[in-house]
Parts: structure tokens; sequence; C-alpha cells
């Protein structure tokens, strides 16, 4: 099953360790350090122009910053009919 982040790009939905609401990691100096951490350590995708980016997706060797929000995301991992490629 595959989760489609926006432009041309599709991922394994078992790849993704986690997906962020970039949104809320404004609101504390933990998040923003976590964040921070991950731009090192990490292959940075942007997806969009940068500062338009609303989700950060994290795969074990990858970051995914993408347009598209988290709740959009969440509910599109849910959709077999939309992520049902094999």
């Amino acid at each position: 099953m595959y989760l489609h982040l926006g432009g041309n790009i599709l991922i394994k939905k078992d790849k993704i360790v986690a997906m962020i609401d970039l949104d809320t990691t404004k609101k504390g100096q933990t998040n923003q350090d976590f964040i921070s951490k991950l731009n090192k350590d990490k292959n940075l995708n942007y997806i969009c122009e940068p500062g338009n980016e609303k989700t950060l997706i994290v795969t074990r060797n990858e970051l995914f910053f993408s347009p598209i929000s988290s709740t959009t995301l969440f509910k599109r991992s849910f959709d077999d009919k939309v992520n049902d490629y094999n």
C-alpha cells in the first residue's frame, strides 16, 4: 500500500515512522529541537517550496516536507481505494 505525499511522491505506508504537523511543532522548543536534529541526521526532500510545508513525514532514511496537511495524509492512509496500487 502506498501513500501519496504530494507532487509525484508515493511512498510505501509501512516505511512511514511518523507524520508530524509542522504547525504544532512551532509551539514548543522541544519540538523545534527535535525537528532540527532530524534535519541534520536525515536526507531532506521538499515536495513543495520551502515555507509552504504543512507536514513532516519521517521514514528510516529520509524526511519529506509535504504541502498536504497531516490530517489529510492520515485520512488517505486509511483509504484503501485511493492507496491500493498493488
